[in-house]
């Protein structure tokens, strides 16, 4: 205001000078836009940036692995949250620094330059999603950098023979899809993946990402194709699994056994097998759930089944030596070399022992008799043998009563009772042969649980 005319161009001329000297302010801005005009004035990102065709462009690839989202063992896929960087030269992005006030790189978006088509070969998205169009870094030299997140899921061929002390093999292989090695020689900036910024994750633990460069000729096109595969090496934490899966399992067997220590009377020893069965074919159907219906059974699966196979067998048991312990009167005496193995051997090993005797006791005679009083004949009854003695000052020849028939009726009587007592005690020895083969049975399949539960955990170590 109050400025002369002729002073007015002079002072615009002043503020575009200003404006374009280095370090003023507002002019990296201006050159940095008149950069970007003079890149991309007859650029084009549709052809491979080389100044010679023949040649081929080096594009180096370098991953990092941030995040482990899910490993579908049903499906084989494992999601993972990756960072691609991509570097390659561009000859046709290069500037003179100084003549753009010393910049020296600039960051624009992705879709303005050329970019390799570097794909997930074994992708298993149903979207087939690529990364995300973030920016690429610039050069004043042509270096370009294009750092994209990506969340990618890969196939993986997953091996649960172990489960749940298994380790996983999964491999991520990166490649061009349409340029051959002739074009692009695509080459692993480091020897491994990069494992600085990697979220741990509750399920697997990371052994290691090795990066391996192969060149591959496939049967479509006779030149190479090269491609980078990283080797995700997994291990999977069992904890969750030992306290849900394995402990329950191994605490449900040992209950399998017990069944032989119930009294045969409770009438409780087949449901509790039947019970147990139930038990674990559940726990069988939540491993089954989650696994591949592969050929290769797991670990786990293994001692399920073979619990299985050992509580039927032990149900079955059960039912033969509770019919052997209802035995009826009328069944045959034991024989004699189950009495000598049955009631002698085996009933001392297994401490099985009648009220009053123990383990070191020396045994009882199989049916030797208590009393004195069993001492006497058949037919006899107490006062028989004195025949022809006087019965309460009666003689026999000369007894008014009728004593013959007296007689007759307790023998008879006396009969009955040693014929009951017979049988009593044969019933008595088989009940004693399956008490006797039930505490057998319960020791040999106790052993049997610990060995399977030590073998299953000494496989997995």
């Amino acid at each position: 205001v109050g400025m002369e005319p002729g002073a007015r161009p002079l002072l615009a001329l002043c503020l575009a000078s200003c404006l374009l000297a280095p370090g003023c302010r507002g002019a990296q801005g201006r050159f940095a836009y008149k950069l970007l005009h003079d890149l991309f004035a007859n650029y084009s990102s549709a052809l491979r940036p080389v100044e010679d065709t023949d040649r081929a462009l080096n594009v180096t690839l370098q991953i990092t692995l941030s995040q482990i989202i899910d490993m579908d063992e049903r499906n084989q896929v494992l999601t993972s949250y990756l960072w691609v960087r991509q570097a390659w030269l561009d000859a046709h992005l290069t500037w003179d620094k100084d003549a753009y006030d010393g910049i020296d790189s600039i960051r624009i978006p992705s879709s303005y330059v050329w970019r390799p088509d570097i794909i997930l070969y074994n992708n298993a998205d149903d979207h087939f999603g690529g990364s995300m169009e973030t920016n690429v870094v610039l050069r004043s030299d042509g270096h370009i950098m294009w750092d994209s997140p990506a969340i990618t899921k890969s196939s993986c061929k997953v091996d649960v023979s172990y489960f749940p002390f298994d380790g996983q093999r999964c491999r991520l292989t990166f490649g061009s899809w349409t340029y051959n090695g002739n074009q692009i020689d695509l080459r692993n900036r480091l020897d491994t993946g990069d494992l600085t910024d990697f979220v741990e994750n509750v399920e697997w633990e990371v052994l290691g990402m090795p990066a391996t460069r192969n060149v591959i000729t496939y049967g479509c096109c006779s030149e190479p194709y090269p491609d980078v595969t990283y080797t995700l090496l997994l291990r999977r934490r069992a904890s969750f699994y030992i306290f849900n899966l394995l402990l329950p399992c191994i605490m449900v067997s040992f209950l399998a056994p017990l069944g032989f220590y119930l009294p045969a009377d409770s009438g409780e020893k087949v449901s509790l097998g039947v019970t147990v069965l139930l038990a674990l074919t559940v726990f069988q159907l939540l491993v089954a759930e989650s696994m591949p219906p592969a050929e290769s059974v797991p670990l786990i699966g293994k001692y399920y089944i073979a619990t299985m196979t050992m509580i039927t067998a032990s149900t079955a048991l059960t039912i033969f030596i509770m019919n052997v312990h209802h035995c009826g009167p009328g069944a045959r005496p034991v024989p004699p070399w189950a009495r000598r193995l049955i009631l002698h051997h085996m009933a001392r090993l297994c401490c099985v022992y009648e009220v009053g005797e123990s383990c070191k006791s020396p045994p009882r005679a199989p049916g030797g008799r208590a009393g004195r009083g069993d001492a006497r004949g058949p037919g006899e009854s107490p006062g028989e043998g004195e025949v022809g003695t006087e019965a309460g000052g009666c003689p026999r020849d000369r007894c008014p009563c009728h004593h013959d028939g007296l007689l007759r009726n307790v023998g008879y009587i006396a009969g009955c009772l040693r014929r009951h007592r017979a049988a009593q005690r044969r019933t008595s020895e088989w009940k004693k042969v399956a008490k006797v083969m039930d505490r057998f049975f319960m020791w040999v399949f106790f052993l049997m649980v610990f060995l399977m539960s030590v073998l299953v955990l000494g496989k997995a170590a």
